[in-house]
Order: structure tokens, then C-alpha cells, then sequence
């Protein structure tokens, strides 16, 4: 099972059409879910293997529910029916007849003794769920009755319809209570808070709207969805509200304040219905690209999602207090961005090729980047004003770093050299080059105390060199085959070098000897990126592995295909993803790093 997307927990595969409608039965020990395949499926929540097949519907399953006991499964369909089964044999117990065209939406009274359904014939109708026999038709609604459901108590109904209203009606007697107006498109979905004094509602016009059932008040909600919103659900606490939208995105909600909790991202096609988890720990979705996927509903959390860079980023920095973010990319833009909320403070225009490796100096006043077009920028983090521009390369520069004391920038290129520049003056200090057969530098990084630097090539080796003299003092070859050497660093002592090679495997150095000390396995793919955390300890906590994001030896975090990144940074218990798409998605995390590796 792969888990924690933000969380996705499972994909749940098997329907061969669009997924209408989903939910947890109140166990939650499974979750039933209705297709355009006109088939009704029972799935075991804990495993996802296919509990159940029921098949009886001639068309399309719009909506499906479990009873109150978890025993009974209701559905309505296209074909103009609503069907009762039973949840462990799969038997199908009763069909229900009267709507006049497509029923939309089916539910189950909590007391277990009703059935509601929606129409597009424009009624809403109430049936006995042990009996089948029918009720009540409650009328008043103009156009497609598109969502239908019970109060808590059993006492009351609320629907949803394309004549852009919310009603309210006495169950008993048929009687409107409430008619609820403020959208202006569609009203998908509807349904109560635990404690029966809100209902949501989900519309065509991209809004969640909170309201009052008592006053018929409607509680400002927050935009977020960019397409219609076809499904929304209280969790059991009364909390938070999910919601599913045209736009392929699900969203948490806090019900109090009314804030945007959560963007969950990862189904390919528009998102037909959500529905809590009974603990109200996990969301179950159903979207239009056949799968029903599993989701952890508890906040780790992303804070911002945005996509400012057009194509592939390449790298991605933190400053050194914290406050913003610095990326490259292959659109030849460096931007700078605010780590609190994801906004983007400054587009850094000059370069003309994709920027490779971006870096802060250490009083985060200025940021270093380094580029295809063969030059080193120096900027201003705060105006965006370019600084200096460093000529001498002859061919694309890989990767660039400050000094800790801020004086100097190293720079690493294609030209198979390592060149030394005054941070203040833009002067090239020194131009650092092995006489033996020497590659593409790939990374650079210099020692605390700015007295060497080390650099990482494709000829796998890696080279300590003395900034005064240019010499070189150290070789670290000790790696079984030919690898690239993506990533160099020292530790916070000066006393240690770690590298992260194309072999996926991070190598520990002794900086003095050269000797190997330790070789970390456990990545499937090109280490690109290493860092020693402050205290210099190598006890590997919050990083990016493969397709997770791991704390210590646990995975906690799952990231589909989708969100892997091309590079990302961490700092104090957040991490910014960069993506080939160019996406920046920021995650906070409840523990902060000691040693950080990204693949």
C-alpha cells in the first residue's frame, strides 16, 4: 500500500467508467463507490481488494450509500431507479420505482428507516427502506434535483438543484421549510453538519457556501476551486468540509473559520464525490479517471502551492534565516519567493540560458546563481537589482555556493574547472584546475572556515582544493565503478565530506585522510543533493527518498509520479518541492531535518 500523500493512501482500480459517487460505510471498515460502468463496488478500506460486484442498474450509478448498520448498500441510477442491496452477500434486496427520469442522489436516514432520493424529474422523494414503499414526493425545486440528504436527527431533508437553490423540507410532512439562495450556478451537492445547524453546498459557480439552517443564513466561504464544485461533506467532528471540483483538486476546509486547510492533489480527471472516513482520519474521492483514491486527512502539511516558472526547476534554495526561497530554472528566471506564504516577491530576468544552481550568502542579503549562458549572477534578494555578472567559464556552470563568511563565490562548470570569485568586486580570485585527466564539475561547496573547497565530476572523483594556492589536497576515489558526483558538502567541523553519487548511494569522507568512513544505501534513483545538518550529526530525519518523503526510517509522506521533484530544500520542518512543470509546492512538517538527501 503506498501512503501519506498529503495524503494518498490507496488507488482503488477495477471500474471501467467515471467514477460518480463514493463513501465509507459508518464501520469504516469499507467503502462503496457507483460508475458509469453501471456496476456498484464494495472495496475493503484497510486492504483495497475488491469486496463485492453488484450488478443490476441498466445505466449509469450516480450515487451510492450504506445504511446506518453498515448491512445495506442504496443506489440510484440513470435508469430511473434506486436500488437496495445487501452489503455482505451482494443480493440485491428491493428496487424502488417512481422517479420519472435519472436519479442523482440516494441516501439512507440516520435512524435507518428512510431513503431519500433526487431526481432530474425535479422531485425529491421519500421512500421505506424496509418496504420500499413510497412516502412522500416533495415538489418546489424547478429544475434537476441534483443532491439529497437527511438531517442528523432524521427530522429534516436538504437538496440541492440546477435551479441554483438550497431546500430545506420536514421529513414528515413534506413541508418546505427553508429555501436557500446566494448561488448562481448549479448546486451539486449538499449535506448536514454532525450537529444539524449548518449544510453545506457545493455549486457550478466554484463556491462552497456554509449556512445557517435555522436562519437560512449564508457564511461567507473563501474562492478556491477554479471549476465547478460537484461534492462536499462535513467531517464526523463538524470541523473541517471537503470538497471535489471540476478542476481535478480535493479541499479541506475548517468549518469555523472558514480557511483553506489542504489542496489534495492526484486525480487526472474532475473529482465526482468526497466523503470522510467514520474517525474522520481519512477521505475517500471518486473522479472521472475511474479510480477511487484514498486520502489522510490530517494536516502535515502543504502551505502553499504555486507555479510562477514555466518550465523545469532546476534548483531550489532556502536563505539562511528562513524567510524565503530562491529557485533556477530552465526558463532562465530566478525567483524569489516567501517561505511563510508561497508568494513570490521577485522575478530576477538576465540570464539567458537555464539557470543550473542557485545559493544565498549567508545574511541572506544576496543570492548567487549560475547558468547555461556560461555567467555567474550576483543579486540584490531584496530589490531583485542584478550585483555583478562573472565572465570566465567557457562552458555551462553547474553549481555555485557562497563562502560562509559571504566574501567569495565558488562556481563549478562544464569547462571541467572551479573558479573563485570576490563576492564584493565580481574579481576571479583563482582558477582551480587538475593537471590529470579531469571532467564536467558538477558540484561545489566550500569548508567553514572558507580555507578549502570541495568539488564533485563526472571522472568520479572528488577534490578538496586550497583556496590560497589553487592546489590540490585531497582525492576521495574509493567508489566501486564509474560514478558521477551530483553533490559535495561539507560538514558543519570542516572534519568531514559528503557526497551523493549517480550509483544512488551518499558516501561519508574524512576531509583530513580522504579515507571512506560510511556508505548510505537506500535511494532508487541519482543522489543530487546532500547537506550535514547544523549540529553536524548523521541521523537522517526529515528527506526526500525516491517517491517519499521519509522522517528517520519512516515514510510519512507518498508522492505520486506527479509531485516528485527535480530538486527540492528543507529547513526547520519545511519543504519546498520544485517540479519539472515548474511548480513550487511547500510542505510543513511537524520535525525539522539533521541530514538532508534528495533523488
Amino acid at each position: 500500500m503506498q501512503a501519506h500523500w498529503n495524503a494518498a493512501l490507496q488507488t482503488l482500480e477495477g471500474h471501467s467508467g467515471r467514477v460518480n459517487s463514493v463513501a465509507f460505510s459508518p464501520d469504516g471498515k469499507q467503502i462503496v463507490s457507483g460508475s458509469d460502468d453501471g456496476i456498484v463496488r464494495l472495496w475493503d478500506a484497510a486492504t483495497g481488494a475488491t469486496l463485492q460486484t453488484l450488478k443490476g442498474h441498466t445505466n449509469w450509478v450516480f450515487s451510492v450509500a450504506f445504511s446506518p448498520d453498515s448491512k445495506q448498500v442504496v443506489s440510484g441510477s440513470s435508469d430511473k431507479t434506486v436500488r437496495l442491496w445487501d452489503a455482505a452477500t451482494g443480493v440485491a434486496l428491493r428496487m424502488l420505482k417512481g422517479h420519472t427520469n435519472w436519479v442523482h442522489s440516494v441516501a439512507f436516514s440516520p435512524d435507518g428507516k428512510q431513503v431519500v432520493s433526487g431526481s432530474d424529474d425535479a422531485t425529491v422523494r421519500l421512500w421505506d427502506a424496509t418496504t420500499g414503499a413510497a412516502l412522500q414526493t416533495l415538489k418546489g425545486h424547478t429544475r434537476l434535483v441534483y443532491s439529497v440528504t437527511f438531517s442528523p436527527d432524521s427530522k429534516q431533508v436538504v437538496s440541492g438543484s440546477s435551479d441554483t437553490t438550497v431546500r430545506l423540507w420536514d421529513a414528515a410532512t413534506g413541508a418546505a421549510l427553508q429555501i436557500l439562495e446566494r448561488h448562481t450556478g448549479p448546486v451539486y451537492s449538499v449535506a448536514f453538519s454532525p450537529d444539524g445547524k449548518q449544510v453545506v453546498s457545493g455549486s457550478g459557480d466554484m463556491t462552497v457556501q456554509l449556512w445557517d439552517t435555522i436562519t437560512g443564513a449564508a457564511l461567507q466561504m473563501p474562492k478556491g476551486h477554479w471549476g465547478p464544485v460537484y461534492s462536499v461533506a462535513f467531517s464526523p467532528d463538524g470541523k473541517q468540509v471537503v470538497s471535489g471540483s471540476n478542476d481535478r483538486t480535493v479541499r479541506l476546509w475548517d468549518a469555523t473559520t472558514r480557511a483553506a486547510l489542504q489542496t489534495l492533489e492526484g486525480h487526472s480527471g474532475l473529482v465526482n464525490s468526497v466523503a470522510f472516513s467514520p474517525d474522520g482520519k481519512q477521505v475517500v474521492t471518486g473522479s472521472n479517471d475511474m479510480k477511487v483514491r484514498l486520502w489522510d486527512a490530517a494536516i502535515r502539511a502543504v502551505l502553499q502551492t504555486v507555479k510562477r516558472h514555466s518550465r523545469s526547476v532546476n534548483s531550489i534554495a532556502f536563505s539562511p534565516n528562513g524567510k524565503k526561497v530562491v529557485s533556477g530554472s530552465d526558463d532562465a528566471t530566478v525567483q524569489l519567493w516567501d517561505a511563510a506564504t508561497g508568494a513570490v516577491l521577485q522575478t530576477l530576468e538576465g540570464h539567458l540560458g537555464r539557470v543550473n544552481s542557485v545559493a544565498f550568502s549567508p545574511d541572506s542579503q544576496q543570492v548567487v546563481s549560475g547558468s547555461d549562458d556560461r555567467k555567474v549572477r550576483l543579486w540584490d534578494a531584496v530589490t531583485g537589482a542584478v550585483l555583478q555578472t562573472l565572465w570566465g567559464h567557457s562552458k555551462k556552470i553547474n553549481s555555485v555556493a557562497f563562502s560562509f563568511d559571504g566574501k567569495q563565490v565558488v562556481s563549478g562548470s562544464h569547462d571541467a574547472t572551479v573558479r573563485l570569485w570576490d563576492a564584493a568586486t565580481g574579481a576571479a580570485l583563482q582558477t582551480l584546475k587538475d593537471q590529470k585527466d579531469y571532467n564536467w564539475v558538477y558540484s561545489v561547496a566550500f569548508s567553514p572556515d572558507g580555507k578549502q573547497i570541495v568539488s564533485g565530476s563526472g571522472d568520479s572523483i572528488v577534490r578538496l582544493w586550497d583556496v590560497a594556492t589553487g592546489a590540490v589536497l585531497q582525492t576521495f576515489e574509493d567508489y566501486k565503478g564509474y560514478v558521477w558526483i551530483f553533490s559535495v558538502a561539507f560538514s558543519p567541523d570542516g572534519k568531514q565530506v559528503i557526497t551523493g553519487l549517480t550509483d544512488m548511494t551518499v558516501q561519508l569522507w574524512d576531509a583530513a585522510t580522504g579515507a571512506a568512513l560510511q556508505t548510505l544505501e537506500g535511494h532508487s534513483r541519482s543522489v543530487s543533493s546532500v547537506l550535514f545538518s547544523p549540529n553536524g550529526k548523521l541521523l537522517p530525519t526529515l528527506r526526500v527518498s525516491s517517491d517519499w518523503v521519509v522522517e528517520g526510517d519512516v515514510n510519512i509522506l507518498w508522492l505520486p509520479s506527479e509531485y516528485r521533484p527535480t530538486c527540492e530544500a528543507i529547513w526547520n520542518g519545511t519543504i519546498v518541492l520544485a517540479q519539472s512543470s515548474g511548480r513550487i509546492l511547500f510542505f510543513k512538517f511537524t520535525h525539522g531535518p539533521k541530514l538532508i538527501t534528495r533523488n
